[in-house]
C-alpha cells in the first residue's frame, strides 16, 4: 500500500512545483508560501477532526514533539527557499535539484537510521544524483 501513496505523493508533488510556479509569479515567494502553508494547515487539520483523531494529542510524547517540531521547522525552510528558487528559475530546472533531497535522505536513512545500504538503493541514488547535476550544470 505504501508504494501506491508514494506514487500520489509524487503526482501531487509534481503539481506543486507547477501551481507554484504560476503562483509566486507576481507576488513575494515568502507571502506564497505563507498562503500554500495556511491551506495545508486548514486541509490536515479538518482531516483530523473529520477522522476523530484530536484527542490522540495528548498520547503524543516530548520526544515525538521534538522530532515533529524540528520536521516541521525543516519543512518550513524547504518550503520558502524551494518557492524562492521557482521565482526566478525554471520548474524544469528547479525540481529536478530539489529531488536530490531524495539522495540526501538516502544517506541520512543509512548514518543516523541505520537503514540497509543496498546495491539497488545506491544505484538508484547515484543516477537520481546524475541526472539533478546534469540539469544544474
Amino acid at each position: 500500500m505504501w508504494k501506491y501513496y508514494a506514487l500520489l505523493s509524487a503526482c501531487f508533488a509534481a503539481l506543486t512545483a507547477i501551481f507554484a510556479k504560476v503562483g509566486v509569479k507576481d507576488i513575494n515567494s515568502d507571502l506564497a508560501t505563507a498562503i500554500r502553508t495556511t491551506i495545508i494547515l486548514i486541509i490536515t487539520w479538518g482531516i483530523v477532526l473529520i477522522g476523530n483523531h484530536l484527542g490522540e494529542v495528548k498520547q503524543i510524547t516530548s520526544h515525538t514533539w521534538i522530532f515533529l517540531v524540528l520536521s516541521g521547522a525543516a519543512t518550513g525552510l524547504s518550503w520558502l527557499f524551494y518557492f524562492k528558487a521557482l521565482q526566478s528559475g525554471n520548474v524544469s530546472q528547479v525540481a529536478p535539484i530539489d529531488k536530490l533531497s531524495v539522495v540526501i535522505t538516502i544517506i541520512l536513512s543509512f548514518i543516523l537510521l541505520k537503514e540497509p545500504v543496498t546495491l539497488k538503493v545506491v544505484l538508484g541514488a547515484v543516477f537520481i544524483t546524475a541526472g539533478s547535476l546534469i540539469m544544474l550544470l
